[in-house]
């Protein structure tokens, strides 16, 4: 309970955050709209806050504050990146015992596609790939009821490759296949770990939309998870369908049929065509975060939310919402019906031993990390003499 306890005095000190308790000894700190130079500010003052002892139920308590920072202007939003940078300072505070604050550039170099596109086919062999998951938290049960799994490479030279810089390589060069299946052969471990810990959820996967033609990547994904016998999802977009609707609805039926659930993602992002959906043998169909994000402030996306609700439930398929960021969306999407919220709010991509952390701490519940400009904070405690 120390870094809930924690977490609401960094609240007082920082009224306009969005604060969430990560872990056990990790805090996360989250600031949109904000001068680079007031996260200095801001980050002085807490380290000056927790000087002097800090009481906990009558209890005097030594802190001990690893604060790492990290800006980004909002022009350049990227939640991963920032995530990791804020990490990346963290380590470098704990280093030198003190606050350390990152600006990141207001511009990068994209990376060179080629040499990228040979890096990326020794990746998986050099161990550089890991997942994270994100938790799925089911509204009226308020219980995690699914955690979606992100691929991340970190480059041993470049640092951390975001997905959109290679996963489209890796389709074009058709690494995509081994990228995938080393995916589903870690989905598998990771979620019979879960299950092992008493949190037998499914784990979804998302597959690329050239693989659903790919008859030989079907067997061998099937095989997998036959043999496995562990719960997995495959998310898969509209446009995935489209590419090549009588392979792929043939292929997504042939998954359904073995038991992996389908979930149709980033739904109204694409060109949503009801003669395919009602072909899908889907269970669940996922609001793209665009219209999740504008729920509060818009006119129109709560109609269009309201009624993408109404017609996925009327294909008896549950509605999972991403991108939900606030309390105000969570709680108009839970009187709309929705039956999943999956977000920052809830919580961010997590490595497996947090995500153990956050389901045995049963924090299915509204803390948050957000999106703009990210402190991460650590810390230390020692009971005072």
């Amino acid at each position: 309970m120390l870094a809930e306890n924690i977490a609401i005095r960094v609240a007082e000190l920082v009224p306009d955050a969005v604060i969430v308790a990560a872990g056990r000894d990790r805090i996360e700190v989250s600031l949109a709209s904000v001068q680079f130079e007031a996260v200095e500010t801001i980050v002085a003052r807490l380290d000056a806050a927790f000087e002097a002892a800090f009481d906990v139920d009558g209890e005097p308590y030594s802190i001990e504050l690893v604060l790492g920072s990290a800006t980004l202007p909002v022009t350049l939003h990227d939640d991963v990146r920032l995530l990791d940078e804020a990490e990346r300072a963290c380590e470098a505070a704990r280093e030198t015992r003190a606050p350390v604050v990152r600006h990141l550039a207001r511009g990068t170099t994209p990376p060179d596609r080629a040499s990228l596109g040979r890096d990326l086919r020794d990746a998986i062999g050099k161990g550089e790939l890991f997942l994270q998951y994100q938790p799925k938290l089911h509204l009226r049960r308020q219980v995690v009821s699914g955690v979606e799994a992100l691929i991340r490479w970190r480059h041993p030279v470049r640092g951390l490759v975001m997905p959109g810089d290679f996963i489209a390589l890796a389709e074009e060069s058709q690494d995509i296949v081994d990228l995938t299946v080393w995916t589903i052969q870690q989905v598998i471990k990771d979620q019979r770990v879960l299950a092992a810990r008493g949190h037998d959820i499914p784990v979804f996967v998302n597959i690329s939309g050239v693989l659903l033609s790919d008859a030989r990547f079907v067997r061998r994904a099937c095989a997998l998870i036959q043999s496995s016998g562990v719960k997995i999802g495959f998310e898969i977009t509209e446009t995935a369908v489209i590419r090549d609707p009588q392979s792929a609805i043939g292929h997504l039926k042939r998954f359904a049929d073995i038991g992996i659930v389908i979930a149709i993602d980033d739904y109204g992002a694409g060109l949503s065509s009801l003669a395919y959906l009602k072909q899908l043998p889907a269970s669940e169909l996922k609001i793209d975060k665009l219209f999740v994000t504008q729920l509060t402030s818009s006119n129109r996306d709560p109609l269009i939310v309201r009624s993408t609700i109404d017609l996925a439930h009327a294909m008896e398929m549950e509605v999972v919402a991403e991108g939900v960021e606030t309390a105000s969306a969570l709680a108009l999407l839970s009187v709309m019906g929705c039956d999943v919220a999956q977000g920052f709010l809830i919580s961010r991509p997590i490595d497996l031993p947090i995500l153990l952390e956050f389901l045995a701490r049963d924090q299915a519940r509204v803390f948050v990390s957000a999106p703009a400009k990210l402190l991460n904070l650590t810390t230390g405690h020692r009971r005072a003499s």
